[in-house]
């Protein structure tokens, strides 16, 4: 590719939202006297009776969490969406709101507090996988629930409450805004094309090879072209699936596997318990057939050059648009040789 991407400012096309970004190369050579962020190398117990989440402990609410032996899902707690919301709409001049109902829930990954996803078993990540299909499925056969997110925020750098491996679905009436813009880009081009953007765009990346992570039978893990933040990776399967329930049970395997590859590489880039913000992206629930959807997990992880040394969304990134330093290829390069 252009060998000028590697040494000059330039901006990258995000085909999924339409959106830019402003890559910058050359800064990255730039000294740092801003704020180091602290590392924890804290050894977790395997059951902390403090701990909300635990096997057998009772939560804030009062209610005790049964005694878990794999995956564990309740409603949260301090759900940000509500059932009981009434339908409203303000339309006062430039004034507007509407109202929104959901359905929030909390998935504990295993009852081993001291693990994360890439201290787990590929099979017990496969068993979050299907749990992740489950929820998918029920939550978006509520008729008020027209969109299921799939997430996870690990560490507290990214604003993580609580240690325990876990993760959060929030299913909603409407679709939320970045999912909206990837439903009309997809459509746009299927629409044109007849074909998935996702798919036709891994196809070129798997010729290119400058950007694959790793890849097995069924899924390829990338740094997308015009990722964002610095190590910013994607799970895409090779075959088009709208939603996560469309995969075979040989594919949900290689999917935990993907997952479990590049999360252990994230732990060994800078030796440490590296957090992230990781999302599913999939088709609406909203009883259309979303042929033109092709479903990918995103990580978004914050730190740049080491493991106190975070990339701060500020300045520029607030007022104009997304920026980043070390290339695609750059983070690509070094996290592959990390994929054992």
């Amino acid at each position: 590719m252009n060998i000028n991407l590697q040494d000059y400012s330039h901006k990258r096309l995000n085909i999924l939202t339409n959106e830019w970004v402003l890559v910058s190369p050359h800064r990255a050579k730039r000294p740092w006297q801003g704020q180091n962020e602290a590392v924890s190398n804290e050894q977790r117990p395997i059951h902390d009776p403090l701990c909300y989440l635990c096997a057998g402990n009772t939560r804030i609410n009062g209610e005790e969490n049964p005694k878990y032996e794999d995956v564990f899902v309740f409603t949260n707690d301090f759900a940000a969406l509500q059932t009981t919301s009434p339908k409203f709409a303000v339309n006062e001049g430039l004034f507007k709101a509407e109202s929104e109902q959901g359905i929030c829930k909390v998935i504990c990954f295993s009852p081993d507090h001291s693990k994360s996803l890439a201290d787990m078993a590929v099979a017990d990540i496969d068993k979050v996988v299907k749990t992740w299909q489950k929820e998918y499925l029920e939550l978006g056969s509520n008729d008020m629930i027209n969109y299921v997110q799939i997430f996870e925020n690990k560490g507290a750098v990214m604003g993580c409450s609580n240690p325990h491996p876990h993760g959060q679905i929030w299913s909603q009436s409407t679709l939320p805004n970045v999912v909206d813009k990837k439903d009309q880009q997809q459509k746009s081009y299927f629409n044109t094309n007849n074909n998935s953007l996702l798919g036709d765009y891994l196809k070129q990346e798997l010729e290119a090879n400058e950007r694959i992570i790793y890849k097995n039978d069924d899924f390829v893990v990338l740094t997308p072209f015009w990722a964002v933040w610095p190590f910013e990776a994607m799970i895409v399967p090779k075959k088009q699936h709208a939603n996560i329930t469309k995969i075979s049970e040989k594919e949900s395997l290689g999917f935990a596997d993907a997952i479990s590859k590049i999360t252990i590489a994230y732990d060994k880039l800078f030796e440490c318990s590296f957090p992230y913000s990781s999302g599913i992206h999939q088709s609406p629930t909203n009883g259309e057939p979303n042929e033109h959807w092709h479903w990918h997990m995103s990580f978004y992880p914050p730190l740049l050059r080491s493991a106190t040394v975070k990339k701060f969304m500020v300045g520029y990134e607030m007022f104009g648009s997304p920026q980043r330093d070390i290339t695609a290829e750059q983070a690509a390069d070094k996290l592959r040789d990390l994929i054992s």
